[in-house]
């Protein structure tokens, strides 16, 4: 579904992203994992368009999209649920909802689905953005993301700052929406316990570069934790 390879980045005279490669597959999590400022977040930004990349290429669903905007990469089917989740505080959760469905026709409905699988948002539809607990926006940004149905859910460190009862929630739903198949899931996250339960393929990254890759069920043999370790 998703394949980025030998992505570079720089910040100035910094290289930041040294010949990144990595594949996201169709119904499974994969989970990028590595401290603070390793570069992770710019891995999701240049995958997003938000900053363009140096070298490289990156193709999602077989196509090439590192030249497309933004806003072409969201409506090829990409959804993206930034770190600090970034619902718009003034908007309500219906409004924050529909944000998701803005390049589709106005009379598109909010899917059913998402009150499913995140009831609390049902309940607090015409409550505003800003006024949701930390684990509720994170609840919305998620459901927001995936309003227009995509292909590949991108979810920078979901789990910062939530309490551990929505924590499982996010992993049960994460879990099912991969087990349905139709979906690429691609996770960056510190939380090494929550990384591991839900990893099919994981990979490790250090000073812009991965230093370690294998399948989920692998990571405590191979040492993961020590790796990501602060």
């Amino acid at each position: 579904m998703l394949s980025i390879k030998n992505v570079n980045q720089y910040y100035g005279g910094s290289h930041i992203l040294r010949d990144v490669s990595l594949e996201a597959r169709q119904g499974k999590v994969t989970v990028l994992l590595g401290r603070n400022g390793v570069g992770k977040t710019t891995l999701l930004k240049s995958l997003m368009g938000l900053v363009p990349i140096k070298t490289g290429s990156i193709e999602f669903n077989g196509q090439p999209i590192h030249n497309a905007t933004p806003y072409a990469r969201a409506r090829a089917g990409i959804g993206f649920v930034p770190q600090g989740r970034e619902v718009f505080a003034r908007l309500t959760v219906e409004e924050n909802l529909r944000m998701g469905l803005a390049y589709k026709s106005g009379s598109t409905p909010v899917p059913p689905e998402l009150f499913d699988l995140f009831p609390v948002l049902k309940q607090m539809l015409g409550r505003r953005g800003g006024d949701l607990s930390g684990g509720q926006q994170q609840q919305l940004a998620i459901a927001r993301a995936l309003a227009a149905g995509p292909k590949l859910l991108v979810l920078d460190e979901p789990t910062e700052g939530i309490q551990p009862s929505i924590i499982k929630d996010i992993g049960r739903v994460i879990r099912m929406l991969a087990d349905r198949g139709d979906m690429a899931i691609l996770l960056v996250e510190q939380y090494y316990d929550f990384a591991q339960e839900l990893a099919d393929d994981y990979l490790v990254m250090e000073r812009g570069e991965f230093i370690a890759r294998g399948e989920g069920k692998d990571m405590e043999t191979n040492g993961v934790r020590q790796l990501v370790a602060i």
